[in-house]
């Protein structure tokens, strides 16, 4: 009895969304394959036949299994149909019939970090605070040869965060290599740095970055065995499941004093990458306001303007008019439009 009401409802509904369409109140959109490109039509209610889009493997294929989409490594089948989805509901709501590049990526973006909340005051101050902060990650990211390049970095707050710089890999890994995960820690660091050696302050924004690198270095020694003093030995056992009244912690199964030794090290690779973000943004200085002042003036900067950025080959002009003119500390080299990048070493949320 229940399985036939079910039925009786959906057909109903499906009457409901066919006179709906017919009377011209609601518009039911599809996305057609034509020579590899996506469009968005208007399904007539009479046929809502459209070819099928499949997710599968990083790409979205059409029917016949041909790419529409450039692989996206690290999504997931579901991952692929939001983005989809988001991408249609972008192109409908600019009244376009085809998805464009432009509304891929943001799609993508909005995957994996958010809604972009631009309705929210930010202040001067924050602003250029939030510039600094994600150029230093980005700067950091460039030169750390193991890291993903930087895909987009933005000041323009979506979800928690006020601001993000975004590295997509180019491949699936399988694991991490020490060299990677220190480096990891370094562009974590890169934004806590430049608040510090631009503003001569620091801020909360910090806050998960430090949480993210502290949880990084701990796992290279208490579970990767990368600590050359400790040794490939694995400290602690992780406790993944809470149940029974049992805490979400860690069984501690070595001494005190290995304790000791174990924050010691931690203290030390924190230290190191600390050191090493700071050597780099000293060292590009010049690079770090360039960056930060564009921030301030697009609010966002895509992979391909960062690299002529980074190289130098960005027309001095696209500087001109900004909000606010930066400055650097007494103690910094004089902003200069002409970048030079010396070491042509080269970025996730």
């Amino acid at each position: 009895m229940k399985e036939i009401l079910d039925r009786l409802r959906t057909a109903f509904l499906a009457i409901l969304v066919v006179i709906a369409v017919a009377l011209g109140c609601i518009k039911l959109m599809t996305i057609q394959i034509v020579n590899g490109d996506a469009y968005l039509q208007e399904s007539e209610y009479t046929s809502l036949y459209t070819q099928t889009i499949k997710a599968t493997r990083g790409q979205i294929v059409d029917s016949k299994g041909n790419p529409i989409i450039e692989n996206k490594v690290g999504f997931t089948g579901a991952d692929l149909e939001n983005l989809v989805n988001e991408a249609s509901l972008l192109a409908a709501r600019a009244d376009r019939k085809a998805i464009t590049k432009e509304d891929i990526e943001e799609a993508t973006i909005k995957v994996v970090a958010g809604p972009e909340k631009k309705s929210r005051v930010v202040t001067e101050r924050e602003k250029k605070l939030t510039s600094y902060h994600e150029a230093g990650h980005a700067i950091c990211t460039y030169y750390c040869p193991s890291q993903d390049k930087v895909h987009q970095v933005s000041i323009i707050p979506r979800g928690m965060a006020g601001g993000f710089t975004m590295s997509l890999p180019e491949h699936d890994k399988s694991y991490m290599s020490k060299t990677e995960m220190y480096e990891n820690i370094v562009t974590l660091l890169g934004g806590r740095v430049a608040e510090k050696l631009i503003l001569d302050d620091i801020s909360t924004g910090a806050s998960n970055d430090l949480e993210r690198a502290t949880s990084i270095a701990r796992n290279m020694v208490t579970r990767y065995g990368f600590s050359e003093k400790l040794g490939p030995m694995v400290y602690g056992n992780d406790q993944s499941e809470v149940f029974l009244g049992r805490d979400f912690n860690s069984n501690r199964n070595y001494s005190e004093n290995v304790a000791a030794e174990i924050d010691a090290e931690m203290r030390e690779i924190i230290e190191g990458g600390y050191q090493k973000s700071k050597d780099i943004l000293e060292e590009h200085m010049d690079q770090l306001h360039l960056l930060a002042k564009y921030l301030m003036k697009f609010e966002k900067i895509d992979s391909d303007d960062f690299e002529i950025l980074m190289k130098g080959e960005m027309d001095p002009k696209v500087f001109e008019n900004s909000p606010e003119d930066t400055k650097t500390e007494e103690n910094s080299e004089p902003e200069s439009t002409n970048v030079t990048n010396e070491n042509s070493t080269k970025t996730e949320e």
